[in-house]
């Protein structure tokens, strides 16, 4: 299933980006995803989250009642327009469910814009497709997510 979102920062794409590798900030990501409990690392440019969190219920009866979300983002150099681009690499160990795709941050009006594109895909025959669109909201909701608490970060 393709996955697609958009979430705007009043800042310049360095700040946004030096913003979204800050482990604080990942840790408050985590936090506001209402974690159970999370980890939050941060080795050069690249970001690795591990959040364990209640079960969608349209997965609970396939996963129980939580799971564990493991997400990387590897950050390449910015290119000539100053873009940032990282990979997106997202897994729940234990469950055939992955999301690949990138994270593009680019300069636009008053600030920045951040762009996700992946593909999500629950690796269950005949019903992978329905846990696919059961799971997408909560994955994009997770990246709503970092806008809600970048914004907060930025204005300190």
């Amino acid at each position: 299933m393709d996955i697609r979102s958009r979430v705007e920062f009043t800042a310049g794409v360095e700040e946004v980006f030096a913003m979204m590798t800050d482990r604080a900030y990942l840790e408050e990501v985590c936090k506001a995803t209402h974690a159970r409990s999370h980890e939050a690392t941060v080795t050069g440019t690249t970001t690795h989250t591990i959040r364990r969190l209640p079960a969608p219920a349209a997965a609970a009866k396939f996963t129980g009642p939580e799971l564990t979300v493991s997400e990387k983002i590897d950050w390449g150099p910015a290119d000539a327009a100053g873009h940032r681009t990282g990979r997106v690499s997202m897994s729940v160990p234990g469950q055939p469910v992955t999301m690949q795709g990138i994270v593009v941050l680019s300069a636009d009006g008053p600030g920045t814009v951040a762009e996700l594109t992946g593909v999500l895909k629950v690796a269950i025959p005949i019903l992978g497709k329905k846990l696919e669109q059961a799971a997408a909201p909560a994955v994009l909701a997770g990246f709503r997510t970092q806008q809600k608490v970048g914004d907060a970060w930025l204005v300190r």
